[in-house]
């Protein structure tokens, strides 16, 4: 298992080493997203100017919002967001406490970072997905203490609880996410000419094209189908395994290969794609021109 740690002096534009970043965050991501199904949906946290606490100092957005902000605040103090692979969901984050690390030049100078699309889709998307039954344990146990109607639905009160998890979740897939740009530099830089005509001409269907491999996302929704079926089965005891279509889950396994299918990877083609749209930004034409006949490393 390759390192995270982009000081080792490991290739971090090898492919093999990307494609095990990738299934490393398969893991993470399906268990956040384990973890937070604990929870009920609680609307209420992703509502801005739902908390009245958070009114009474000034801050106007979300709950959701608002533990963002103070951790990513932290973290940014900490120079999380100096690594090429990480990116804040809040903006005005304070600069670091410590000196910058001497960073191996990896990616190309790009200003893309999705998480605005990132948010929006998992708080309208995938939470109430992923919390339904927990959302419907919470109904029935309120309808027998006599609460019925809408009062008997999705929240439980444990804001804090779900936040945590949902910043986790909300992590994991930006940095899968963004984890594209690594893929488009680490596929460019092997063959400059076949992309740059398709960059000059601003082809996004010839740019997906070179960097889609069908056979690739099929294993990898195979096997996110049965590390999400793994990972979610209750067994009962050591001696006992689980029997199929007779245990239980903790996760609708079918939303998590969803999320991969119609929006992970999805996304992270739209960001592979926009990297290599910007990758000849501010180059001279001999520049260019040198790339165009260079045949990668």
């Amino acid at each position: 298992m390759p390192s995270l740690n982009f000081m080792t002096g490991e290739d971090p534009l090898s492919l093999d080493r990307i494609r095990s970043v990738l299934t490393r965050l398969e893991d993470t991501i399906i268990f956040s997203l384990i973890e937070r199904a604990q929870f009920a949906h609680n609307p209420r946290m992703y509502q801005r100017g739902a908390f009245k606490e958070l009114r009474d100092f000034g801050f106007q957005g979300s709950w959701l919002e608002w533990f963002l902000k103070e951790i990513e605040t932290f973290h940014a103090k900490a120079r999380r967001y100096q690594s090429p692979d990480e990116y804040p969901f809040s903006s005005d984050l304070p600069e670091p406490v410590l000196p910058p690390l001497d960073l191996p030049a990896i990616l190309f100078p790009n200003k893309i970072n999705a998480n605005p699309s990132i948010l929006s889709f998992y708080i309208c998307a995938i939470v109430p997905r992923i919390t339904r039954r927990a959302t419907l344990s919470l109904s029935a146990k309120k309808r027998a203490q006599g609460i019925i109607g809408s009062e008997e639905y999705e929240d439980d009160g444990n804001y804090g609880s779900s936040a945590t998890l949902d910043v986790e979740v909300l992590q994991s897939i930006s940095k899968r996410v963004h984890y594209g740009k690594f893929v488009s530099e680490a596929k460019f830089t092997q063959n400059p000419a076949a992309f740059i005509p398709h960059i000059r001409s601003r082809n996004r269907k010839a740019l997906e094209d070179l960097i889609t491999k069908p056979e690739v996302e099929r294993q990898l929704l195979v096997r996110l189908q049965k590390k999400a079926t793994t990972y979610s089965e209750d067994v009962v005891s050591d001696s006992e395994l689980p029997v199929e279509g007779k245990c239980s889950r903790k996760i609708d396994v079918d939303g998590v290969v969803d999320l991969y299918e119609s929006y992970i990877i999805p996304l992270t083609k739209e960001v592979e794609v926009d990297y290599l749209l910007c990758r000849l930004d501010g180059l001279s034409e001999e520049e260019v021109d040198a790339l165009s006949k260079s045949k990668g490393p």
